[in-house]
């Protein structure tokens, strides 16, 4: 037996969708993704075995695998696919607000030609389709109620919401047992007594991580973007110099070491270095305050900004807005901090462009497509968009969404991703490392780029 602590312990409706690494981890030893992300942000083969698409991109035809069967011996079918996609397009996030998938597939008719074929039809090109499904991990409820049923490698055979699971494997290998131990500190404390095997997301302990020798560790950088929405519409930020210049006025680099031991990787543009369109690396705006100082003097405009934050999501929020406060006011800006600590209504109020003039959050999807549409595009105004208007930026996009072969959307949103390294919409900071440890006589453990355990 593998025994594991995590700092959350669910498995979620299955009309719901999260980004959180510990429910993450659960997911994808029960369940199944559609399609599978790759790092650089192309997929491969999960319960859709193949794929083929018209030569217009708007037409895409996928198989699920010979065999595919959910854990209480039903066989899996185009209609249970097309009844779980049916429930994420009218689902909610954490917040209580409807995902953007909706909006994605609003033109789309999706059937079943046969039972094991799903078939999506679009009036515009779709090869997106693929970035959209490696999200959707396929399962079903139990007589009980629980979203437990899936066609993974492991099957739930134990489950109580928040406090521990039993994951026994559908043909070989070690039984998984799971512990919900929300505190950083106390899942280290846990693996040193022997207690667990295996404890993740060590980076967020309060004490430095001590990286015992006794123990094999594992970390890897996350897509999740840690930024700050600039409010594009009203203020300062509506000039393009004033956005480059608050990005110049923060050293990344020292903020990723005082505040997170090292960890982390400074930011670029709107996505990771792990996602579509960041084959060829874009280097992190430099900090150089006096170009912050000149940029500032000719866009003009108001000393005075407000830059809020919530208490957590991100990690230590209020940490690195004092950081950036002190930053900003270095190249003399005047800047008052609004603490919210309701993190829900925060998001809320985000998404209403109740933000002052900067607020932080972090950006969580892998799907490029999915940050330009649900943030970026002026054209599509979307819930997250803060007002950021150019003319270049919505072309570059358009021409994105309607490549179909993979080396055509690599370049497609390549050319977008460097467009917004030159005006960027946000201030740009870090993207974390998360940091797990375990036992060093067990082996087959790894951490990918999302922040999932992995167990062979």
């Amino acid at each position: 037996m593998l025994t594991i602590a995590l700092e959350k312990l669910d498995f979620l409706p299955a009309n719901r969708v999260t980004d959180d690494t510990s429910i993450l981890t659960l997911k994808t030893l029960a369940f199944e993704p559609l399609l599978r992300w790759r790092p650089g942000g192309r997929v491969a083969p999960a319960l859709f075995s193949e794929w083929s698409h018209s030569a217009d991109g708007r037409q895409w035809h996928f198989t699920i695998r010979p065999g595919a069967m959910f854990h209480d011996g039903v066989a899996c079918t185009a209609e249970h696919v097309l009844a779980f996609i049916d429930g994420i397009l009218n689902s909610v996030d954490m917040f209580g607000m409807k995902w953007s998938y909706s909006r994605y597939l609003a033109a789309a008719r999706i059937s079943a030609p046969s039972a094991d074929t799903v078939l999506v039809d679009n009036p515009e090109p779709l090869a997106d389709i693929l970035d959209i499904f490696s999200e959707f991990f396929i399962c079903r409820q139990n007589e009980a109620g629980q979203a437990v049923l899936g066609t993974g490698p492991y099957l739930v055979a134990e489950f109580a919401a928040g406090q521990s699971a039993r994951l026994e494997p559908v043909e070989v290998g070690r039984v998984i047992a799971v512990r919900c131990v929300p505190a950083a500190e106390e899942r280290y404390a846990l693996l040193r007594t022997g207690e667990v095997d295996a404890a993740l997301n060590l980076e967020r302990m309060h004490a430095a991580v001590d990286f015992d020798p006794q123990f094999q560790w594992g970390q890897a950088v996350n897509t999740l973007s840690v930024m700050y929405y600039l409010n594009c519409s009203v203020g300062l930020f509506r000039s393009a110099g004033a956005r480059l210049a608050v990005n110049y006025a923060v050293d990344k680099k020292r903020l990723i070491d005082e505040i997170f031991q090292g960890f982390g990787a400074e930011a670029s543009t709107v996505v990771s270095p792990f996602h579509l369109g960041m084959s060829e690396p874009i280097a992190p705006i430099a900090y150089d305050p006096d170009a912050a100082k000149r940029l500032l003097d000719i866009a003009g405009g108001p000393n005075a900004i407000t830059l809020r934050t919530p208490l957590y999501m991100p990690e230590r929020a209020p940490q690195i807005s004092n950081f950036v406060a002190a930053s900003l006011e270095a190249v003399g800006l005047s800047v008052t901090i609004e603490t919210v600590t309701d993190r829900p209504d925060y998001a809320r109020q985000v998404g209403r462009k109740e933000m002052g003039d900067m607020a932080i959050f972090d950006s969580s999807p892998q799907s490029t497509f999915r940050v330009l549409d649900d943030k970026i595009s002026a054209r599509n105004k979307a819930v997250w968009w803060q007002g950021f208007e150019d003319a270049e930026t919505d072309s570059l996009i358009q021409a994105a969404n309607r490549a179909v072969a993979d080396d055509d959307r690599e370049a497609a949103y390549g050319a977008t991703l460097r467009r917004l390294n030159q005006n960027p919409p946000w201030l740009y900071l870090f993207h974390p490392t998360d940091i797990f440890a375990a036992r060093a006589d067990i082996g087959g453990l790894g951490i990918d780029h999302k922040g999932i355990l992995t167990i062979q």
